[in-house]
């Protein structure tokens, strides 16, 4: 009787046990009730038949009607196994963008987005973000995770710097429904920002799927569960950045460890955290000043290598901190992250004075800066001062500041296309994003200019977002493009 079968599907349920929505193998799950719009709060209830039986239509796991303890048994096994897989690993997912530069952290998406679209057209959702923040949202598992930081006081008198709440948000990625909101601190900062394209939410989170890692620098780095619960903190003590310029260099993870490259005014620094305790494994001082380039985790010759930009690159054993090669030829201030080409050769440059790229073959030992063995090419005009480089199919694609674009071979340096002018005067401080052959580049003017891959120049489409101001790079996921204004969150979609 159908009555029967459901009360012994139930009774499996209990032999089966409780679950508790936490860790990388709950994703699907959580995303599912995170859209039905399941309350939370309720972790370590079992959920009603009906909701299991969506679940399980979603996984689509082995039957399960009526089975006897041990087949109960290998069904939580194959139901955890099948939940893992959806899940993905590590920041690298393919089904998520859970680290600020996409999945292959190349700038590179593995869906596609629309090609046309308006502050009004193709529209799915949009949503006011409280106070400021820069920082790229991540996406995993259906949800959005960003960060912000919103004044909590007010000082009219005197010009101080005001109070204010570090905050991190999780998002339903489907509608735009805030799941929760977690206070990571509240604290005055010791020095303002960059009053246009400085914020003090400017580091971008990352995750695994498992913990999300949110850095706001001198208030300190926290790790929480994807639920919100609060695993640990880590206070690294005030920085001082060139003319109170602000902060904002991403936080990398890999595998087990966290890196935080730490370059200011007072002793810069690179450091590695145990994701999983926040406890600190090794450190390694720096002559360096006040830069922004994320560093990238390569593995040449089975060894992972942690390479780092600022005036010179800087390659470090990840296990133990040990200096590997260094190369000297960057300008300062350094901005656009680490390009990792086949984990063969890396590129970093810089574009304010001075300024230079460096195609460094892996394999060196020691200071290689005057090496032609391993300095493979240079290039010293139209480089990105702001903007990260797209690394797609062998080409290197960067724009300048001043909306000059250039296609570069990343192996031997050929010119596909240099300082390619737009089709009107544009400013950048977004990086650009790639997906199904397109180049996406959202501008300070709220135009998002859509480019053809390849290595001829050709627009496909110029987007306008009315008044909005780009310094949030975008995200694709899904067919979804994600925008994130000054004060916004938009998901386009042709859908």
């Amino acid at each position: 009787m159908p009555g029967q079968s459901t009360g012994r599907r139930k009774a499996t349920l209990v032999r089966v046990g409780r679950w508790r929505p936490t860790g990388a193998g709950a994703a699907p799950y959580r995303a599912l009730r995170d859209s039905a719009g399941w309350p939370l709060g309720h972790a370590g209830t079992p959920f009603g038949y009906a909701k299991y039986r969506m679940l399980a239509n979603l996984l689509k796991p082995v039957r399960h009607a009526a089975l006897p303890a041990k087949r109960a048994t290998q069904f939580g096994l194959g139901l955890a196994l099948a939940a893992g897989i959806a899940a993905g690993a590590g920041p690298e997912a393919k089904d998520a963008w859970r680290q600020w530069r996409g999945p292959n952290n190349n700038g590179v998406a593995e869906s596609d987005a629309p090609l046309t679209f308006s502050a009004t057209e193709n529209v799915k959702w949009r949503i006011r973000i409280p106070g400021k923040g820069h920082s790229t949202p991540v996406i995993s598992d259906g949800r959005i995770y960003l960060t912000t930081a919103r004044e909590a006081g007010t000082d009219t008198e005197t010009g101080a710097l005001v109070e204010h709440d570090f905050l991190v948000i999780a998002v339903d990625m489907e509608t735009g429904r805030e799941i929760w909101r977690r206070t990571a601190a509240t604290a005055e900062p010791h020095e303002g920002y960059h009053r246009k394209y400085g914020s003090y939410a400017s580091n971008s989170p990352v995750t695994d799927g498992e913990t999300l890692i949110a850095s706001f620098g001198s208030r300190g780095v926290y790790a929480y569960d994807m639920d919100g619960g609060l695993l640990w903190k880590k206070d690294i003590g005030p920085m001082r950045m060139r003319m109170a310029f602000g902060e904002g260099i991403a936080p990398l993870l890999h595998g087990d460890s966290v890196v935080l490259q730490n370059d200011h005014e007072g002793q810069s620094y690179i450091a590695v955290l145990d994701k999983r305790t926040g406890e600190e494994r090794w450190r390694a001082e720096r002559d360096e000043r006040s830069s922004w380039p994320q560093p990238i985790v390569v593995n040449y010759g089975g060894r992972e290598q942690l390479v780092t930009s600022s005036t010179r690159m800087r390659s470090y054993d990840l296990e133990t901190g040990e200096l590997i090669w260094e190369a000297g030829g960057l300008g300062p201030n350094a901005i656009p992250a680490v390009i990792n080409v086949n984990n063969e050769m890396v590129i970093a440059m810089t574009g304010y004075r001075d300024p230079n790229l460096l195609a460094i073959q892996l394999g060196g030992r020691g200071d290689i800066t005057d090496d032609p063995e391993f300095v493979k090419w240079t290039n010293q005009r139209g480089n990105a001062y702001s903007a990260s480089p797209v690394l797609h199919d062998g080409i290197l694609y960067f724009v300048t500041d001043r909306g000059l674009v250039n296609a570069f071979d990343a192996v031997t340096g050929e010119k596909h296309y240099h300082q390619q002018r737009l089709p009107s005067p544009y400013t950048f401080k977004a990086s650009p994003v790639a997906a199904s052959g397109k180049l996406y580049l959202a501008s300070e003017e709220g135009d998002v200019i859509v480019l053809k891959l390849g290595t001829e120049y050709e627009v496909l489409a110029v987007n306008s977002m009315g008044d909005e101001m780009f310094v949030s790079s975008p995200v694709i996921l899904d067919g979804n493009l994600f925008l994130r204004s000054e004060d916004e969150l938009f998901c386009i979609s042709a859908n």
